[in-house]
C-alpha cells in the first residue's frame, strides 16, 4: 500500500502528465482535421479542372454549331432572295395568264357566234340543196349523189360552177365560217398550252426553291436544338464548378481558425525526436497529409510529402549538414536545403521564419525553422523532400 505522504506529489506527476499528453494530442487533433480538409480542397481542385476541361469542350462545340448555324443562314437569306425573285416572275406570269385568260374567254365567245353562224349556214344550204334536188336538174342531182359528204360537196367546183349566185354566196360564207372556227379553236388550244407550260414551270421552280429551304431550316432548328441542349450542359457544369469554388474557400476558412486556434493553444515546442529505420529522423512529429508524387491540381507529381502541424510548431533538421539555401523560393515560400553529402539534402518549405541561414553548420535534431503557410500553400504544415543530385525521391525511405 502506498503512504498517504506520497499520493500527493504521485497525483501531482499524473496530472502533469495528462496535461502534457493533451497539449500533444490537441496540436496533433488539430493537424490531422487541418490534413483532412486539405485533402478535400485538393479533390474540389481536381473535380474544378475536370469540370474546366468539360467546359471547354462544350465551348467549343458551341460555336461550331454557331459557325454552322450562320452559314445556313446565308443559305436561306439567298434562297429567300431567289425565291422573292421566282415569286416576282410567277406574278408577272400571272398577269399574263390573265390576258391569256381574257383572250381564250374572248375567243370562247367568237368561236361559239362563229358555230352558231357555220350551224345558221349549214342549215341555209341545206334547205337549197333540197330545193336543187328537187328541181328536176339531173346533172346536179347527180354530183350532189356522188359527193362523199357535206364538206367535199361544197369544194366541188362542178357543183359550184352548175349553181347559181346566191348559192355560190352562201357555200362561201358556210367556207368561211368553217376556216375561222377551225383558226380560232387552234388558238384556243395553243394558249391552254401556253398557260399550262407558264404556270408550270414556275410553280415547279418555286416549289424546288421551297424544298431546298426547308430542308435548310430544318438543319438549323436541329443545330440550334443541339446547342441549346450543350448551353445547358455548360451552365450546369459552371454551376458545379461555382459550388466547388465555394466549397474551397470555405474549407481554406475553416483550416485558417483552425490554425488560429492552435495557435492561440500557448507556446508550442518540437516535441520528442521521432525517428525510424531510415538514416534521417522526423523534422516534426505530424501525420503525412499529402504523400508523395501525389497528383494534384497544379502539378502531376507532388515533389516530397506534407506533414500537418500547428503553425509556430520548431523544425527540426533531419540530419547534419550545411545550410545551402534558406530563403524565399516561388511555391515553396520560405524554404531551407541542406546539404548532408554524397549528393543527398533535405528541404523544408513553407516556414513561417528560419532559424538559420545560408553556410551555417547544423546538427541533427537542431532547429532551423518554424512551420507557417508561405508560398503556396492551404494551411499551415512542413514541405519536406529529399534529394538525391538534386532530383527528389520519396522521403518516406529515408526516415
Amino acid at each position: 500500500m502506498t503512504p498517504v505522504a506520497n499520493r500527493a506529489p504521485l497525483a501531482s506527476l499524473a496530472v502533469i502528465a495528462f496535461c502534457a499528453i493533451c497539449a500533444v494530442a490537441v496540436p496533433m487533433a488539430g493537424a490531422q482535421t487541418v490534413g483532412s480538409m486539405r485533402n478535400q480542397i485538393n479533390q474540389a481542385q481536381s473535380k474544378i479542372d475536370h469540370k474546366q476541361g468539360q467546359a471547354r469542350v462544350l465551348s467549343s462545340t458551341i460555336a461550331g454549331f454557331t459557325n454552322k448555324i450562320n452559314g445556313i443562314q446565308g443559305g436561306i437569306t439567298t434562297l429567300r432572295s431567289r425565291q422573292a425573285g421566282v415569286q416576282s416572275k410567277l406574278d408577272t406570269a400571272v398577269a399574263r395568264l390573265r390576258v391569256i385568260q381574257g383572250q381564250h374567254r374572248k375567243s370562247e365567245v367568237e368561236l361559239a357566234k362563229l358555230r352558231a353562224q357555220l350551224g345558221k349556214a349549214r342549215k341555209i344550204l341545206s334547205r337549197r340543196l333540197v330545193e336543187l334536188y328537187q328541181s328536176d336538174r339531173p346533172d346536179l342531182i347527180t354530183v350532189v349523189l356522188h359527193s362523199d359528204g357535206f364538206a367535199r360537196l361544197i369544194e366541188n367546183k362542178e357543183f359550184l360552177s352548175r349553181i347559181g349566185q346566191q348559192d355560190r354566196e352562201i357555200i362561201t360564207a358556210v367556207r368561211i365560217s368553217r376556216a375561222q372556227t377551225a383558226t380560232i379553236a387552234s388558238r384556243l388550244a395553243g394558249i391552254e398550252a401556253e398557260k399550262q407550260t407558264v404556270a408550270n414551270s414556275i410553280l415547279q421552280r418555286r416549289n424546288e426553291i421551297d424544298a431546298v429551304r426547308s430542308k435548310l431550316e430544318s438543319k438549323q432548328q436541329a443545330w440550334a436544338s443541339a446547342r441549346s441542349q450543350r448551353q445547358g450542359a455548360l451552365d450546369q457544369v459552371r454551376a458545379d464548378s461555382k459550388k466547388l469554388h465555394e466549397k474551397i474557400d470555405v474549407l481554406q476558412s475553416d483550416i485558417n481558425s483552425v490554425t488560429g486556434q492552435l495557435q492561440g493553444s500557448g507556446n508550442l515546442s518540437a516535441g520528442p525526436i521521432r525517428s525510424g529505420s531510415g538514416t534521417f529522423i522526423w523534422p516534426v512529429n505530424g501525420p503525412v497529409t499529402s504523400p508523395f508524387c501525389e497528383r494534384r491540381a497544379w502539378e502531376s507529381c507532388h515533389p516530397g510529402v506534407d506533414i500537418g502541424v500547428p503553425s509556430g510548431t520548431p523544425i527540426r533538421a533531419a540530419g547534419s549538414g550545411t545550410v545551402q539555401i534558406a530563403g524565399w523560393v516561388g511555391g515553396y515560400g520560405n524554404y531551407t536545403c541542406i546539404g548532408h553529402g554524397g549528393g543527398v539534402s533535405t528541404c523544408y518549405g513553407h516556414q513561417s521564419r528560419f532559424a538559420t541561414s545560408v553556410g551555417s553548420h547544423v546538427s541533427q535534431g537542431q532547429v532551423i525553422g518554424y512551420i507557417g503557410c508561405t508560398g503556396l500553400c492551404f494551411g499551415a504544415h512542413l514541405h519536406f523532400e529529399v534529394r538525391v543530385n538534386g532530383s527528389v525521391t520519396n522521403p518516406l525511405n529515408w526516415l
